[in-house]
């Protein structure tokens, strides 16, 4: 099974998220239904975050012994980083550990990447360093929603991890270099957002209206998986775990069967993506900008 990039998001496990969530937050007993199956399959990362609800602790709850996990940082509120905002992160790593009861963590990723713009910035950096050197994670990077914000960050931080939005529909980090400069520092690359939020997967007469400014590519889009006897899921998988230079793939699940069925689809090829299909909109690619559409 081609399971061995695909990872687990657990936003769902700890509040109601998504604009195609209907059933809430995920029962504690289907938390664990889900990790045990997770595991059955080679899945061996979790990406968590003390602002998704009570997501952490029910991840300790649940025995994660076996899983490597993710966590982030606060949002910080204040335009400059200052000693302060540094005594919050180590007591937000320190109570994250208490709730997901691990002793250290893979990752901690700075959660809201323009905190690195701020003056002052290097302070929190340094203290994630700190905590790499003490042990209490083995990387430090951030999680970035633009190329732009990524490029500015390499220029003055050296991350050891990135997560990003990616999709079968943007080309932007690959034919940019972005990738490759990424795996040539050494970063590595884990990927979220493959579904865009849920719209890849969707039929156009499901779709709000504002999307219609995109009437020609969904005509392509599901065009191209007809004549390639292929579904949307199993498409916007493969695509992602395709990419030489992404080392974890990002799923958010609500039921084992919803992480059946994306193991099922990942299994298989894919046919060229036609050209047509690679767009730059950053009004379709990034769902920040949905809001005004």
């Amino acid at each position: 099974m081609n399971t061995t990039k695909i990872s687990l998001g657990t936003v769902q496990f700890g509040m109601d998220y998504g604009i195609n969530s209907t059933g809430g937050q995920v029962k504690s007993s289907e938390v664990i239904d889900v990790l045990d199956y997770a595991q059955q399959c080679g899945i061996n990362l979790l990406d968590t975050a003390p602002s998704y609800g009570n997501s952490e602790q029910v991840l300790g709850d649940s025995n994660i012994q076996n899983f490597k996990i993710v966590t982030k940082t606060r949002h910080f509120g204040q335009a400059k980083i200052s000693d302060k905002d540094v005594t919050l992160l180590i007591s937000d790593l320190n109570q994250s550990l208490k709730l997901l009861k691990k002793k250290s963590v893979y990752g901690v990723l700075v959660h809201n990447a323009n905190d690195l713009f701020k003056p002052g910035a290097d302070k929190i950096f340094r203290q994630l360093e700190l905590l790499k050197e003490q042990g209490l994670t083995s990387k430090i990077g951030v999680s970035v929603y633009s190329y732009e914000q990524l490029e500015i960050i390499l220029n003055n931080f050296d991350i050891d991890l990135v997560q990003l939005p990616f999709n079968i529909l943007d080309r932007r980090l690959v034919d940019s270099g972005m990738f490759k400069m990424l795996k040539n520092k050494g970063v590595e690359i884990h990927a979220r957002s493959i579904f865009l939020q849920g719209l890849l997967l969707m039929d156009m007469q499901n779709m709000a209206s504002k999307f219609d400014r995109w009437k020609g590519l969904w005509k392509i889009w599901h065009e191209w998986l007809n004549d390639s006897q292929i579904t949307a899921l199993e498409a916007t998988i493969r695509y992602a775990i395709s990419m030489p230079e992404i080392s974890k793939v990002l799923v958010g699940v609500n039921a084992k069967d919803q992480l059946e069925e994306i193991i099922i689809a990942s299994n298989g090829g894919l046919p060229n993506v036609p050209k047509e299909l690679f767009v730059n909109d950053a009004d379709l690619l990034n769902p920040v900008n949905w809001g005004r559409l």
